[in-house]
C-alpha cells in the first residue's frame, strides 16, 4: 500500500476521530507512515496506512493494544476487504503485561453440523470438486468468528466497548479511500468470479471493470452494517438479520442475471445453517510454547498448525548450532528444518491432535530424533517421511503428499505504553474469499472449509484434516510473540496460506541466528521449504543464496514474485519500540509509534 507523509496522517487522523488529540491533529508530533517507526509509547504495524493511524489514534487517546487492534482489524475489512473481515475468521494472541502471561482466541471458521468426510466429493463421480469449483460456492463458508473474536477480546482485556471501536472504520467506509495499483489488481485477478455474483459486481466492478487506480472505493453497506453491530451487538450476526442474509447467500448464492464474464463451473448451494452460525463458539487454548536459546516463543495451537510447526523447526534449528558467520549452513538447516515440520504437520496436526501429541511435536527430545536425518553437506530428497510418533529414534513413518493452502490473509502488530501486546492474524482464506459479498451487507463471506483435505493424503494412516460435522479447518496462521528472560522481545506475524509458517521462520532466522535488525530481518528475500521437491523462492533469494544451496543439493521450483506481508514490533530498552513492516510486499506496509521521541 501507498505510503502516507506525517500531513496526510494528521488529516486522517482528525477526520477519524470525535475529538482528535494535539498529536494526531497536526503537526511536527504526527508519525510519517513507512516500513519503519521507532519510538515510545506504543505501535502499531499492518499491511495498510489508513488502519495503521486508526490504531494510532486509539492508543493516543488512552485505548490499550486490545483496543487498538480492533479498530486497526475493522478498519483493514474495508480497506483490505480481499484478505480479512466480519465473513471470516483468524487467531488472537495477547500478551499482559501486568499478569506477564499469553493468551489467545481461537475465532476460527467452523463447518456446518452436516458436514461429513465426502463435503468436497462430486457425488456425480465420486471425484474431489475441483479447487475453484469448492472455492466460488456456498459449500466453502465455514461459520466466521472474526467478530466474536472482536467482541470477547475487548471484553476481556480492552479498556473501550466494541461499538466505540467500529466507528471509525464505518467512517472510512462511508467517506472512502483510495484505490492503489494492490487492490485493483485483487480485483483484476478475482473479476471471472466476482462477476458471477450482482451484490460483488456491483461493489467492485463498477461499469462492468475494477476501479481505477486513483478512484474513490466507498462502501456505504460495510459502514450501515458495522453501525448496526455497534448498536444491536454481535448477535445480529449469528442470530439476527445479518445472519439471516450470510445463510440466504450460502444457500441461494446471488448469481448475476447478466454475470461478467464466463465462469467454468457450476455455483453450488452450500448448507450452513442459522443454527450453525447460533452455536458458533469461540475457544481460548494454552498457547504453544517453545525456548529457542534463551528465548520463549509462544504462537498458536491447533486448529492452527502454526504455532507447532514454528516451534519444532527452531527446536531442530537449536541442535545445530549455527552463527551468523556462516549464512549458508544457517539457511540450509532452515530449510531442512522447515522440510521435517512440514511433513510432522501434515501427518499429525489437526483440529483433534491430541495435546500429548502437540506436546511431544514441540519438545527438545523430538526435534533431536528429526535433526538426526539432516545431513550438513547434502541436502535430504523432498518430500522427507514424517518421523514416528511412537519412536524414539530416527525412524521414519509414511510419507504424505504436501498440501497447499490459499494465499490471502493479513496480520497486525499492537503494542501499547503499558507493554501489552496483540499479535493477531486473520482471514477469508483465498484472496477474494469465496467471492460473494453479502447482498445489502457490504462484506465478502470466506472460503476457509477449501482448507480442509478433499480427500486423505496420509496413504493408510489417518488424516488428521480431513471434514467433519462442526469441525475448524486445519490453518498455517503463526502469530507469534517472543519473550527474551522473561520480557518482551519480539511479536510477529504474516500473511501468506502455507508460506506463512517460513515467513515467520525465516524472520527469527535472520533476526536472532543470523544478526540482522528487525527491519533488515524483514526486508531480505525468502524462500519456503514446505516438504516440497522445489523450493519456492523470491527471485533476490535464489540470485544471492541459490548457487551455494544448490551446490548442497537443494532444488529450486519456480520463482514467485513475493512470499509474505509480515508486520513486527521490536522492544528495545528503556520502553523503546522498534514497528515494522514491509518495504515492498503487497505495496508496501505501514508503521507508526504514538511518540517518535521521548
Amino acid at each position: 500500500m501507498r505510503i502516507l507523509p506525517a500531513t496526510a496522517v494528521a488529516t486522517l487522523s482528525a477526520a477519524l476521530l470525535v475529538a482528535p488529540s494535539p498529536a494526531s491533529a497536526g503537526g511536527s508530533h504526527a508519525p510519517a507512515l513507512g516500513p519503519t517507526a521507532t519510538g515510545y509509547g506504543g505501535a502499531v504495524s499492518t499491511v495498510d496506512p489508513t488502519a495503521t493511524a486508526v490504531g494510532l489514534d486509539v492508543l493516543r487517546h488512552g485505548g490499550n493494544a486490545v483496543d487498538a487492534a480492533v479498530a486497526a482489524a475493522a478498519t483493514l475489512g474495508v480497506t483490505e476487504p480481499f484478505s480479512a473481515g466480519i465473513g471470516g475468521g483468524g487467531f488472537f494472541v495477547y500478551y499482559d503485561a501486568r499478569k506477564r502471561s499469553v493468551s489467545t482466541i481461537d475465532g476460527r471458521e467452523t463447518g456446518p453440523a452436516t458436514m461429513r468426510e465426502t463435503h468436497f466429493i462430486d457425488p456425480a463421480d465420486g471425484q474431489p470438486y475441483e479447487f475453484a469449483e469448492a472455492r466460488v460456492s456456498g459449500l466453502s463458508v465455514g461459520a466466521p468468528g472474526t467478530l466474536a473474536t472482536w467482541q470477547a477480546a475487548t471484553r476481556k482485556w480492552g479498556t473501550k466497548s466494541l461499538a466505540s471501536l467500529l466507528q471509525p472504520a464505518a467512517r472510512v467506509a462511508d467517506r472512502g479511500f483510495t484505490v492503489d495499483a494492490t487492490f485493483r489488481q485483487q480485483i483484476a485477478d478475482n473479476a471471472a468470479a466476482f462477476g458471477q455474483f450482482g451484490s460483488t459486481a456491483e461493489l467492485y466492478l463498477p461499469n462492468g471493470a475494477p476501479p481505477a487506480v486513483g478512484s474513490t472505493q466507498r462502501n456505504p453497506d460495510l459502514a450501515d452494517t458495522y453501525r448496526l453491530i455497534a448498536r444491536q451487538g454481535i448477535d445480529v450476526l449469528y442470530e439476527g438479520a445479518v445472519a439471516r442474509d450470510i445463510v440466504r447467500t450460502v444457500q441461494h448464492p446471488p448469481v448475476a442475471d447478466d454475470p461478467i464474464g464466463a465462469w467454468q463451473y457450476p455455483i453450488r448451494p452450500g448448507t450452513l445453517t442459522l443454527d450453525d452460525l447460533k452455536r458458533y463458539e469461540l475457544r481460548f487454548p494454552a498457547p504453544t510454547r517453545s525456548k529457542f536459546r534463551d528465548l520463549t516463543v509462544y504462537g498458536m495451537s491447533t486448529p492452527s498448525s502454526g504455532g507447532v510447526a514454528v516451534s519444532e523447526a527452531l527446536n531442530i534449528l537449536e541442535t545445530a548450532g549455527l552463527s551468523r558467520q556462516d549464512v549458508t549452513r544457517a539457511l540450509h538447516y532452515y530449510l531442512e528444518a522447515s522440510a521435517l515440520s512440514f511433513a510432522d504437520r501434515n501427518r499429525y496436526v489437526g483440529a483433534y491432535t491430541p495435546q500429548r501429541i502437540l506436546d511431544k511435536l514441540v519438545s527438545d527430545a523430538w526435534a533431536r530424533q528429526r535433526a538426526c536425518q539432516i545431513n550438513p553437506r547434502a541436502a535430504l530428497t523432498k518430500p522427507v517421511p514424517p518421523g514416528d510418533i511412537n519412536a524414539t529414534g530416527c525412524t521414519p513413518a509414511t510419507v504424505g503428499k504436501p498440501v497447499e493452502q490459499g494465499k490471502s490473509t493479513t496480520n497486525l502488530t499492537v503494542a501499547d505504553r503499558w507493554g501489552n501486546i496483540v499479535e493477531y492474524t486473520f482471514t477469508i482464506e483465498q484472496t477474494g474469499g469465496n467471492a460473494m459479498v453479502v447482498p445489502g451487507r457490504g462484506f465478502l463471506l470466506n472460503n476457509e472449509l477449501t482448507d480442509f483435505n478433499f480427500t486423505g493424503t496420509q496413504g493408510t494412516a489417518p488424516d488428521p484434516n480431513l471434514p467433519g460435522p462442526g469441525k475448524r479447518p486445519r490453518s498455517s496462521m503463526s502469530p507469534t510473540i517472543v519473550l527474551q528472560d522473561g520480557k518482551p522481545f519480539l511479536a510477529l506475524g504474516s500473511p501468506g496460506g502455507a508460506t506463512i509458517i517460513t515467513t515467520v521462520l525465516q524472520i527469527l532466522v535472520n533476526r536472532v541466528i543470523l544478526g540482522m535488525s528487525l527491519p533488515e530481518a524483514m526486508a531480505a528475500p525468502r524462500a519456503s521449504q514446505r516438504n516440497t521437491a522445489g523450493i519456492q523462492a523470491e527471485p533476490a533469494f535464489r540470485t544471492t543464496y541459490g548457487p551455494a544451496l544448490t551446490a548442497l543439493g537443494h532444488t529450486f521450483g519456480a520463482d514467485t514474485p513475493e512470499l509474505g506481508a509480515a508486520t513486527a514490533i521490536e522492544f528495545t530498552r528503556h520502553g523503546g519500540l522498534i514497528a515494522s513492516a514491509e518495504p515492498t510486499r503487497r505495496g508496501g506496509g505501514a508503521a507508526g509509534v504514538v511518540h517518535p521521541r521521548r
